[in-house]
């Protein structure tokens, strides 16, 4: 009896331990993923020499989805170079979800990110995403937050108007350590 009442009182006092590093993964899987969307989106601007966009969005992941700035889901656009272009299937690039991890996660940021040919960020005031949704002037950052109810941890991924994507953990100072913000 005394061995199951110390092994329950040890399992008692790890919970919220436990449940704070679960909440932890769950953020940096999400940042992970969301850095990845971003990466794919720069590379195919690349690539392709032609402007893409970076959508977050809460429906299905498919060509011209309605943007959501936090939303559960992303996609990655060619954007027609001119308003009279025809969009068809050949503009969906790739399509992801944030997946499980998302529950009680927060993406705080912009709904859409263009890429130029060279793969930095770009102003694009009528990027053909929908109504009201543009890709708004390079700063010289743009930041996403993505934080969780629990976690004691809010990862922040930057954007910068260059192209340099970069992941850092807001708690942590850069000046000490190459993680922080």
């Amino acid at each position: 009896m005394v061995v199951v009442a110390v092994a329950a009182t040890l399992a008692v006092l790890s919970m919220p331990t436990l449940s704070g590093t679960i909440s932890n993964a769950k953020v940096r899987s999400v940042t992970e993923a969301l850095q990845n969307g971003l990466r794919k989106a720069q590379s195919e601007a690349i690539v392709r020499s032609h402007q893409t966009a970076f959508v977050l969005t809460n429906a299905n992941p498919v060509l011209a989805a309605t943007p959501a700035a936090n939303g559960k889901n992303w996609y990655v656009q060619v954007l027609p170079v001119v308003a009279s272009e025809t969009v068809d299937s050949t503009f969906f690039v790739q399509g992801g979800s944030f997946g499980s991890q998302t529950s009680g996660v927060t993406i705080t940021g912009p709904a859409a990110i263009c890429f130029n040919s060279m793969g930095r960020v770009v102003a694009n005031p009528t990027p053909g995403l929908g109504t009201g949704v543009s890709c708004s002037a390079p700063a010289p950052t743009t930041t996403f937050d993505v934080t969780k109810t629990g976690a004691d941890r809010t990862l922040e991924l930057q954007v910068s108007a260059g192209g340099k994507i970069r992941m850092c953990d807001k708690s942590r100072l850069i000046v000490s350590q190459p993680d922080g913000c």
